[in-house]
């Protein structure tokens, strides 16, 4: 019954359901960071983002201080807990303390006794009484409150990254490191492409060989001696270092994966036109280069998404000053600081910098499978 036409096999119902797992599985901390861009640093640590909607407990400290009435033998102050606090009016009570050692040990409408004598009640609304034998001290009494805060959300955050200084000068920086980067080795990958695959010289083999032998060399050790070189030509710390130096780590994937979709071209259209004449600069512009556009945008926005989020290289080839930062230094050592335990700021910093590597993969995904399997079947 498998293979009868409108049936459709097990196997596809497995395939489609472990996709959609993979999907809710990328999706689940995309959407935590995008809920935590829009809260404080406060809410982050006292709840995680999936319970944002809801009311979260917080811990407050504060001093109740100012001029009691006398009523009988007792002085009696009253008024708001709130005051003198970070917490926000209409937070509700929960429990408090007079202790550090125990900030929320009595349930909020409940007393306390005072260690001078007298005795504190705080109510769920924020509201107090104290009552002591003596007049309080102008110091006041030492008070801890745990509190249900309502949830608040605020686009601080992103105004704190688009409006910091130098953002905007390291979001040109970021694209002047980018698109030279990403051009440069597609224009160089296409030309040695066509020749691995369609023109035959002696050592073809040893240099596929050898292209593939790159790939899985890691970039961490030739930075070092990369660096060397280019102080030792001249360029040093320059963004001409670092066009060279993304372009050197890309051309293995590039030639890699234009090599097996140009091997995959129709033999009778490359060799119709060489019996007509046609020179391989010819083929390869006229013919090759046009036929070969989903594996030049399939390799493009490998190479947009590689260089535009890349932090080392940039560390290692750019100018240590702030003028050269590009978007992810900037927010790595200016917003986040040497610690990055502002998770507001960095979960915000994140959808800010993926907002143009997100738009240029949607516009060019149609071609990215069609680039990646360029080879596979025959």
């Amino acid at each position: 019954m498998e293979n009868i036409a409108g049936h459709k096999s097990a196997l596809t119902w497995v395939t489609r359901i472990t996709v959609l797992i993979l999907v809710v599985l990328w999706l689940i901390p995309t959407v935590g960071l995008f809920v935590s861009s829009f809260r404080d640093r406060d809410d982050i640590s006292a709840s995680p983002w999936w319970q944002a909607p809801f009311p979260a407990e917080q811990t407050f400290g504060t001093r109740v201080a100012g001029e009691a009435v006398q009523e009988g033998g007792a002085f009696v102050l009253t008024g708001s807990i709130y005051e003198g606090s970070d917490a926000q009016v209409g937070a509700k009570v929960v429990a408090f303390g007079i202790s550090r050692s125990d900030p929320t040990g009595i349930t909020a409408g409940e007393s306390v006794d005072l260690k001078g004598g007298g005795t504190l009640t705080v109510n769920g609304d924020g509201t107090f009484e104290m009552r002591t034998p003596e007049a309080p001290s102008a110091k006041g009494q030492r008070v801890y409150f745990a509190a249900a805060v309502p949830p608040e959300f605020t686009t601080g955050n992103y105004e704190r990254v688009l409006y910091s200084n130098g953002m905007a000068q390291a979001f040109i920086n970021t694209f002047t490191v980018t698109i030279p980067s990403t051009v440069i080795p597609i224009l160089i990958a296409a030309f040695a492409a066509y020749a691995l695959a369609w023109m035959e010289f002696p050592g073809r083999g040893f240099l596929i060989a050898g292209i593939v032998g790159l790939l899985v060399v890691p970039l961490q050790l030739a930075l070092v001696p990369l660096l060397r070189l280019h102080n030792d030509i001249g360029i040093g710390q320059s963004f001409v270092g670092i066009w060279l130096a993304h372009t050197g780590f890309g051309l293995p994937l590039a030639i890699y994966l234009l090599r097996n979709y140009m091997v995959g071209l129709p033999k009778d259209i490359i060799e119709g036109a060489k019996v007509d004449g046609a020179t391989d600069f010819q083929i390869f512009t006229r013919i090759v280069l046009p036929l070969s556009f989903p594996a030049l945008a399939s390799f493009a926005i490998f190479q947009f998404l590689w260089t535009w989020n890349d932090l080392l290289v940039a560390k290692v080839f750019l100018p240590s000053d702030s003028e050269s930062w590009v978007m992810t230094r900037k927010i790595a050592d200016d917003l986040l600081g040497s610690r990055g335990g502002d998770w507001g700021i960095l979960a915000t910093a994140a959808f800010v910098s993926i907002a143009v590597p997100i738009a240029v993969f949607f516009l060019m995904q149609r071609y990215l499978v069609r680039g990646l399997l360029a080879g596979s079947v025959k």
